[in-house]
């Protein structure tokens, strides 16, 4: 595991990795790489926007839980239940989903537009999606970062049904082939990496909108937590959906 060390003085505390650029692969015993088998933590700078994907059901919320207190985070879940809340009971989703979808647009690019740590749940399967943030967040001289939760259909499925909520079968096949993709070239560009003994590996071609991406899976995605160095003081709270 790169850069990873733990602290030389102070309290007990996880092993970090300073993620400033690069391709990291930390999805477990399947790679070449030593990956980490206790907790750990990213750790980003103070004004970086790290995306956070993966199929629906590979636990983004659940990890994005973890994030600290002067981060703000975007979630459509959120933006979802605020909507749902001021509608009837009879009236379907469906129905003022483009108006849900509007608002959480609205919610992001206000948030890019600051200065604070930013932590974003987002599918991952629509590339443009995300160079937009780049840009809107660039514009702001910030720093976009991606973690990638690699977890497979299976293992998401269940994680949809253990939760209580599933994705529609459409849009979920429609994620799991855009997510396929992505995965597909990155885990060529790490394996190719790791065979030439590169260190750092560089950022691959296909998401060159990324400062860095962090790659994680099954066994790892339960063991990181987050870290935003240089702040100097709690961020606002958000101003929400």
């Amino acid at each position: 595991m790169p850069d990873v060390g733990a602290p030389p003085s102070g309290p007990p505390r996880s092993p970090v990795l300073a993620v400033h650029g690069g391709l990291h692969d930390l999805r477990g015993p399947a790679g070449a790489r030593p990956v980490p088998s206790s907790p750990f933590t990213l750790v980003y700078p103070a004004n970086a926007v790290v995306v956070v994907s993966g199929l629906p059901g590979s636990g983004k919320s659940t990890l994005l839980r973890r994030a600290p207190a002067q981060a703000t985070v975007i979630d459509p879940r959120a933006v979802h239940v605020a909507c749902e809340a001021v509608m009837p009971d009879w009236l379907p989703y469906g129905l003022y989903r483009p108006w849900a979808r509007w608002k959480h647009i609205r919610w992001l690019h206000r948030e890019l537009r600051g200065e604070g740590p930013l932590l974003v749940h987002d599918c991952g399967s629509r590339p443009w999606v995300r160079r937009w943030m780049a840009r809107a967040a660039g514009r702001r001289g910030r720093p976009l970062h991606l973690v990638l939760l690699d977890v497979g259909r299976a293992e998401a499925l269940s994680g949809q049904e253990s939760r209580g909520r599933r994705a529609p079968r459409r849009a979920f096949a429609r994620h799991h082939r855009g997510l396929d993709r992505l995965l597909g070239r990155l885990t060529r560009a790490a394996d190719d990496g790791a065979a030439a003994d590169r260190a750092p590996l560089p950022v691959p071609p296909c998401v060159t909108e990324a400062a860095s991406v962090v790659l994680l899976g099954g066994p790892t995605r339960g063991l990181a937590t987050w870290e935003f160095t240089g702040v100097p003081r709690p961020a606002r709270p958000a101003d929400g959906p």
